[in-house]
């Protein structure tokens, strides 16, 4: 059953369960941070309305600036700024910043430790017919590996704009990453959301739950359909939003571990260095247990529509169903 305690989507079974672009959550987000605070400033690389920046820079104008297409003096400029006491989000496709700028971030954010919020936007496969040169499968992995740097990656456009109001606060550099597809809205405005810390979405009605599935990004809904699917069949599963990867809520992973025995990792990224990582990072310390991966193996991405990729490369709900058939037979 669903988390009575987090007080998610009651119409997330149905049909017609309403479906917003994650980085759609993002714009609301920064101008709600932007009202709160006039420090917040806004820089984007000619990509305005597709990372959804526009909101900004319709209200504030003079705190907008509009680089172009280049992608370093985006996140440099934005450092300058910080170092005057701006709160920068700086936005392109995250296959360009941190893809195309991983160093400039590194030497003039991350090294000075400057509160500046990387954006990227369109990130994973669910780009579909823009191709591989375009899916970011690789920016958890850049980023996360860099001291300083929070890592956040929202499950529904809600998520994504509490984030986005959140991270206008923390003083601390961020990568925020978001999809560019329509997915369903898992969460409400109601339901809780903080830096550093894992929500159990989907738990059992009665007793333990078998294996623990732990999602981060815009794949959850398949993840808590298949634990839905599943209880029918007499598996019980615990569906966890890891919308913070770093830093991560190592007690609830580890948590989840010593509950279930057995692991399975959902992301929309490659799984070497990704999300996955981050958890068996974690149990390899805190509480060992067999693990399954959920993502991109070791492939660059390809052309076609979001539904057709997320099956190719093996994200989907039969894909996940397996993922916790293996998991549980090595457990046992």
């Amino acid at each position: 059953m669903l988390n009575p305690n987090l007080k998610l989507n009651p119409r997330l079974f149905n049909e017609d369960v309403e479906q917003v672009p994650i980085r759609k959550g993002f714009g609301q987000g920064l101008l709600v941070a932007g009202e709160a605070n006039s420090n917040v400033v806004a820089l984007c690389a000619d990509l305005t309305e597709s990372t959804q920046m526009i909101f900004f820079k319709e209200k504030f104008p003079e705190r907008f600036v509009e680089i172009g297409v280049a992608e370093q003096n985006l996140v440099t400029v934005a450092s300058g700024m910080a170092a005057m006491g701006k709160i920068p989000f700086c936005s392109s496709y995250a296959m360009f910043s941190p893809g195309r700028n991983w160093e400039q971030i590194r030497t003039t954010i991350t090294y000075n430790d400057r509160p500046v919020k990387i954006v990227g936007s369109h990130a994973g496969i669910s780009v579909g017919p823009d191709g591989g040169t375009h899916q970011a499968l690789e920016d958890i992995a850049l980023m996360r590996v860099m001291p300083n740097m929070d890592v956040i990656s929202p499950c529904d456009a809600i998520e994504a704009k509490k984030a986005t109001i959140a991270l206008a606060k923390t003083g601390k550099p961020a990568y925020l990453r978001l999809a560019r597809e329509k997915t369903p809205v898992i969460t409400t405005e109601e339901s809780p959301f903080e830096i550093g810390k894992a929500q159990i979405y989907w738990m059992p009605d009665l007793g333990l739950a078998q294996v623990g599935i732990i999602v981060t990004g815009g794949l959850i809904y398949r993840a808590i359909l298949v634990a839905k699917e599943l209880e029918t069949e007499g598996i019980k599963t615990k569906v966890m939003n890891l919308s913070s990867i770093k830093p991560i809520d190592k007690d609830a992973v580890v948590a989840l571990a010593k509950e279930c025995k057995a692991i399975v990792t959902v992301e929309e990224h490659q799984v070497a260095g990704g999300m996955g990582s981050a958890v068996a990072e974690v149990l390899a310390q805190g509480n060992p247990v067999f693990i399954e991966f959920i993502g991109v193996q070791d492939k660059f991405g390809q052309s076609g529509t979001p539904d057709e990729l997320v099956e190719h490369y093996g994200m989907g709900k039969d894909s996940i169903k397996e993922a916790v058939r293996r998991v549980l037979k090595k457990k046992i």
